[in-house]
Formats: structure tokens, C-alpha cells, sequence
């Protein structure tokens, strides 16, 4: 018999459920199964298929090499069942399903305040964010992991749709007390000895600004690596060096003053945000709507909530000076 006729849906779920939490017991808790059926379903599962697919250590479990296989493969099966099953209650007249959207780091200052919104607004759906640097987010999208992605520049990897919905504007950065700052017809050539603080490889922003220099025929010359904005920022305004970010990821600290827009020609400059699917993919009907929803409302979402940062109160900033230490307000 093969496997299509033998095994059935719940017992990849909980295959699925063990294989990631490495454990049967805290599996079975949150199936809410006892642990017997739980063993049960993964021993038929494995009868199914003709060969072991776990291995029980003193810690739990690890998956066999075919268990691996079956994990990969059976993720996929799972979430075309999922969009199934979401797609089939929306022609009950239920605006319901799995909003499975990835993002850019850059992203994360905004978006989630976007998708929050739409979930208020639609509270049957569920959301599912997975936030990276560019090259992880184009790999989740190719594995149908995600069905959107919001990125700077569409990939060229993979088909895809892309569309522009919004203004990403980008600038070269630095602190106020930084040499450039006060560097008199300070021109790309000099930025380009400046030893910048730079995204790891992979990520949009290092793209973009490998792009700027390389079209300008100039090397870089980079003064540190880093996998996240906030580090960057961080060691902008701590005088590392200068930098080349969104501008809707620093409007605090550019308020502060902590950090300043360098006197460059052209800078600040506009990018634009870009909404991803596959070329070849049918999207779910949640999908299709928030997809919409950025193009028509996307930028003016941005807007707004930059508004709400702009007029967050600096008086907090006072915080950041040495104080004596207080004592726990909930200490007894």
C-alpha cells in the first residue's frame, strides 16, 4: 500500500507537532492528545512509510534522515491544507485564514502597526511575520513559506509580481559630532574612505549601497559588519563611523539629535517599498486583501504612523542620564 492510501492528515500533524518541539510528551499537551495516542499516531505514520522516522534519545527525540525528508515535505502538505481549509469557510461567508507575510528588517518600524491594524479590523485572520534580511526573505518566498514579502527592490532570483506602494527614503548618516558633519564639500569619493558601518551581505540596505558606490566607480571601504539596524545605529551615534539607512527606521533618534543627515549632495534619497508574490501562485483571498490594502492605503498607513512617532515626548531621553538607582516599586 503506498503512503497516499495508509496515512492521513492528523498523523502529519503530529509528526509535525513532535518533530518540532523534540519532545512527545509536550507535543501531546498541545494537541491535547494523551501521550499513548500520540505515540500511536506517529508509529502508524511510520508503518505508513516503511521505515523509521524518529529516534528517541535521553532528551527527546531526533529525526531520522528519512524524518527529515518527511518533515520538509509534509510542512508543505500542511499549509496547502491550511489555505484549503481557510479558502473553503471564506465562501461560508467567514473572512478568515492565515496572513503569511515576510519583511525585511527595515520593515519591522512600521509594519507591524500596519498588520495589527488590519487584524483588528479583521479578527478571524490570523497573522504569521517572519522578519530577515533580504536574501532569507526571497528564500522563504520561493519555498512557499510565505505568500508575501515587503522588501526595497523586487528579487530577480525567482518570478515574482512586484509593486511599488510606498517611499522608502534613505540617507547617509552620521553623529552630529562626527569629522563629516562639519567636512567642508564633503562629496561620495570621501564618504567612500570613511569607514561605513555596513549590513551583513544579503541584506537590502548592503545591496543598495554597494549599488550607489559601485555605479559612482568607487570602492567602499567598510569600518564594521553588522546583522541589525539597531547596531548600526548604536555605533552611529556613538561616533564609529557614518552610515547609510531608512530614514523611517531613525525619525527618534534624528530627533534627538543623536543622529543627522550628512551634508551630501542628493541626500537623503527615495527609495520605494515593494509588495512580492510568486509569479506562478494562486494567492489565499487574506493575501489578495491585505496586498490591496497596502497598495491603496500603504503609504498612507506609513505616514501616519511616523506622525505618531513624531510626536512622541523626548522628555524620556532625560532617563538615559546617571541617576541613582531606585528602589523596585513591587519589591516588598
Amino acid at each position: 500500500m503506498t503512503l497516499a492510501k495508509t496515512a492521513n492528515i492528523k498523523q502529519l500533524i503530529t509528526f509535525q507537532k513532535v518533530a518540532r518541539l523534540g519532545n512527545v510528551s509536550l507535543a501531546a499537551e498541545e494537541l491535547f492528545l494523551s501521550q499513548s495516542a500520540t505515540s500511536i499516531q506517529l508509529s502508524n505514520l511510520e508503518d505508513a512509510v516503511g521505515t523509521k522516522l524518529l529516534n528517541r534519545t535521553g532528551r527527546g527525540i531526533r529525526l531520522t534522515e528519512a524524518g527529515e525528508v518527511l518533515y520538509t515535505l509534509s510542512e508543505r502538505v500542511l499549509n496547502v491544507w491550511q489555505e484549503v481549509s481557510d479558502e473553503m469557510e471564506s465562501y461560508l461567508g467567514d473572512f478568515t485564514g492565515t496572513l503569511r507575510i515576510g519583511a525585511v528588517t527595515t520593515a519591522e518600524y512600521w509594519l507591524p502597526h500596519v498588520l495589527v491594524n488590519f487584524a483588528n479590523a479583521n479578527p478571524k485572520v490570523k497573522l504569521k511575520l517572519q522578519v530577515a534580511n533580504r536574501d532569507e526573505v526571497v528564500r522563504y518566498l520561493a519555498a512557499n513559506e510565505i505568500d508575501l514579502a515587503v522588501m526595497g527592490r523586487a528579487p530577480q532570483e525567482v518570478k515574482v509580481k512586484s509593486t511599488s506602494f510606498a517611499n522608502n527614503p534613505t540617507a547617509f548618516l552620521a553623529a552630529p559630532s562626527h569629522v563629516l558633519m562639519h567636512t567642508p564639500g564633503l562629496n561620495l569619493e570621501m564618504l567612500a574612505n570613511s569607514q561605513m558601518l555596513v549590513r551583513e551581505k544579503g541584506s537590502g540596505a548592503r545591496a543598495s549601497l554597494e549599488r550607489i558606490f559601485r555605479t559612482a566607480g568607487l570602492k567602499l571601504s567598510m569600518g564594521a559588519e553588522l546583522s541589525s539596524n539597531e547596531s548600526i545605529k548604536q555605533l552611529c551615534i556613538a561616533g564609529l563611523g557614518p552610515a547609510y539607512l531608512s530614514l523611517q527606521s531613525c525619525l527618534l533618534e534624528i530627533r534627538a539629535g543623536l543622529l543627522s543627515v550628512l551634508p551630501l549632495a542628493n541626500n537623503p534619497m527615495n527609495r520605494r517599498w515593494h509588495v512580492v508574490h510568486l509569479e506562478n501562485k494562486p494567492l489565499s483571498q487574506v493575501a489578495t486583501v491585505f496586498m490591496e490594502h497596502l497598495i491603496r492605503h500603504g503609504q498612507a498607513d506609513i505616514e501616519r504612523q511616523l506622525e505618531l512617532m513624531s510626536k512622541i515626548p523626548l522628555d524620556g531621553m532625560a532617563a538615559l542620564h546617571s541617576k541613582p538607582e531606585e528602589p523596585d516599586a513591587l519589591s516588598p
